[in-house]
């Protein structure tokens, strides 16, 4: 068991493991790109390989030290998440972190903290946070996670050594899913493509119930006629209802529009992630140019961040859907 266990992401992996070999860890990361990456696999192994006793700048996974990382209880490594019940990361939980990293480590190795996922910090927790990351405690490292740094105070980010995550290739996330879920080979490869490169979200996906959505929602954008603001309204209140529901509209709209951009600029259906609507994406590409593709790809990402940091969901639904009726 090591780092050769996770899939994909060889690049992140050799940054670190060229660390810990070097001895030149740095005192603070952040770990960006799409959800159900491996970002999270890679800071616990990451931590575990720091930790573990009975190998060299890797980890093996049955040590003392694995094993309590591994479980959440090793006195030296603090996952810092929303509280059950809440929806942010509070001050209070950066108070408490600080305290903690003032303290000598149990293991006299490195204090390890890892904020996943970091942009649910509210600013306060932030600004908190910041001062650790401006004089950092002896021996400590912080490790922040996120799917994008918009939702990050810029001060917060440049005190980190960041470092980027890529979307799986589609084959590795099928061969999972026939391996160890044992899918079919049909389904895992609709699937893959439906994950966007994401072993989290394809495990998280229902077939039946996202084919359902994906007919819904093409049809809800192919609908508008011309500036129809109106419509755009309604549509907005529709998906404002659920948090979830607006953020999986969200994580759709991005493979929709990453659709029609390939389809406009290459015609080409071997790379398209909602293999199965061709029809339609042949349909809506000739209604869009490919600018108004690219600016509407190019506001998801912050729209998304803006209604997990809580923020009024139908005002965030209805500036994005009015920038897509009004570049008709």
């Amino acid at each position: 068991m090591g780092f050769a266990d996770i899939i994909g992401q060889q690049k992140p992996l050799t940054l670190l493991r060229s660390a810990l070999a070097n001895g030149r860890l740095h005192h603070a990361y952040l770990l960006l790109g799409p959800e159900g990456v491996g970002k999270h696999s890679v800071a616990v192994a990451f931590a575990k390989a720091i930790h573990c006793s009975e190998s060299d700048n890797d980890y093996c996974g049955g040590c003392v030290n694995c094993a309590r990382i591994a479980d959440g209880n090793h006195p030296d490594v603090r996952v810092i998440e929303p509280l059950s019940g809440k929806k942010e990361i509070s001050i209070a939980q950066i108070r408490e972190l600080e305290r903690e990293l003032s303290f000598r480590s149990f293991t006299g190795k490195r204090k390890i903290a890892i904020v996943d996922p970091a942009t649910l910090m509210n600013l306060s927790s932030q600004n908190a946070l910041l001062k650790t990351l401006e004089e950092p405690p002896q021996d400590c490292l912080i490790i922040l996670i996120a799917a994008n740094g918009g939702g990050l105070l810029p001060t917060l980010r440049s005190r980190c050594l960041r470092i980027s995550f890529a979307p799986l290739a589609r084959a590795d996330v099928a061969a999972y899913l026939q391996s160890q879920q044992g899918m079919n080979g049909p389904d895992a490869a609709f699937v893959a493509a439906l994950s966007m490169g994401s072993i989290g979200a394809a495990l998280a996906l229902d077939k039946d119930e996202w084919i359902e959505k994906r007919r819904v929602w093409s049809g809800m954008l192919g609908a508008f006629k011309g500036r129809d603001y109106q419509g755009a309204m309604i549509a907005a209140e529709a998906l404002a209802s659920n948090r979830d529901e607006a953020l999986k509209f969200f994580k759709w709209a991005e493979s929709w529009y990453r659709d029609l951009l390939i389809y406009q600029v290459a015609n080409d259906s071997e790379e398209l992630v909602n293999l199965d609507m061709q029809s339609q994406i042949d349909q809506q590409s000739t209604a869009h140019d490919v600018e108004h593709s690219l600016r509407a790809l190019g506001q998801i990402g912050g729209a998304a961040a803006r209604i997990q940091r809580n923020l009024n969901r139908r005002m965030v639904l209805e500036k994005f859907l009015f920038g897509v009726v009004g570049g008709r």
